[in-house]
């Protein structure tokens, strides 16, 4: 899933791309995605997009009289077409016409989950639940003094306590910060906690670097510059101990044995509930 770097490089791209240029028209090609019916999709015919910005891993794009909000969820991707297309390609959600280009947002497999929102401007829509940037104070102070006992990988991905951070970053966050994935914050001491929050800080911020370095939209492969996030069973980079994983239904955590469990291998729940 495409997280805060991901989102951030490609909002300064599309903005680069289209910002100033008036929407010619409208496509949506699957009308499951779009969240809302006020105002109506088609009065952003003629508008001019005046920014295009981030909010957590929302995608938000700023016009006149109104602001639309998208999320690409799990399999969600973004081109940006030279010359705007009038077909429905497979899995296509949204297609925006800028006179001579165009910006389509589609996506891959079969979960289909990413969606969009026409707002009234000012209007917060689904960003209104999201907890604060990683970049925040508040999210500093929650860090240095919160109690909260849930685990910190559960917390970094919880998008209602920090928005913009999901699998992949919380994988290589907490292994920048030598921490296991099952430690809580209300465990943490104090200088645990300023190195965690310094490794959310790094981890990101070299993340962006890298995502910067793309041109266009968002393609589908995303993540290749993850350092143990879905590398399991290769080296790990600081010891070279061989990564482990915890596997759950739908996604998987990764981690350092030596540098991050003091040797321990945590135990792999669903494999645990199979063998009783």
């Amino acid at each position: 899933m495409p997280e805060l770097p991901e989102m951030q490089a490609l909002s300064e791209r599309l903005g680069d791309a289209f910002g100033g240029a008036r929407i010619e028209r409208i496509m949506p090609l699957q009308f499951s995605a779009l969240k809302t019916v006020i105002p109506m999709y088609d009065t952003l015919n003629g508008q001019k997009l005046v920014a295009v910005g981030r909010r957590g891993k929302f995608l938000v794009m700023e016009l006149e009289r109104a602001r639309v909000a998208v999320h690409l969820s799990q399999g969600g991707r973004v081109d940006i077409e030279k010359q705007p297309k009038t077909t429905r390609a497979k899995g296509s959600v949204v297609r925006f016409v800028f006179g001579k280009s165009g910006l389509l947002v589609k996506e891959f497999g079969t979960e289909r989950k990413a969606a969009w929102w026409v707002l009234a401007p000012g209007e917060e829509g689904p960003l209104a639940t999201l907890g604060p940037e990683p970049d925040s104070k508040e999210f500093a102070d929650l860090i240095r003094t919160g109690t909260d006992g849930r685990r910190v990988h559960t917390m970094l991905r919880d998008q209602h306590t920090v928005a913009g951070i999901g699998r992949g970053y919380s994988d290589d966050i907490l292994h920048r910060a030598r921490l296991s994935p099952y430690a809580s914050l209300a465990s943490l001491t104090e200088e645990q906690r300023e190195t965690l929050l310094t490794s959310v800080h790094e981890v990101l911020a070299e993340g962006l670097l890298e995502e910067r370095k793309r041109t266009g939209g968002l393609p589908p492969k995303i993540g290749d510059h993850w350092i143990v996030h879905g590398r399991y069973g290769t080296p790990c980079p600081r010891c070279g101990a061989d990564l482990r994983r915890v596997s759950y239904e739908s996604h998987e955590v990764t981690y350092c044995p030596v540098c991050q469990t003091g040797g321990k291998i945590l135990a792999v729940r669903r494999m645990s509930r199979l063998i009783k």
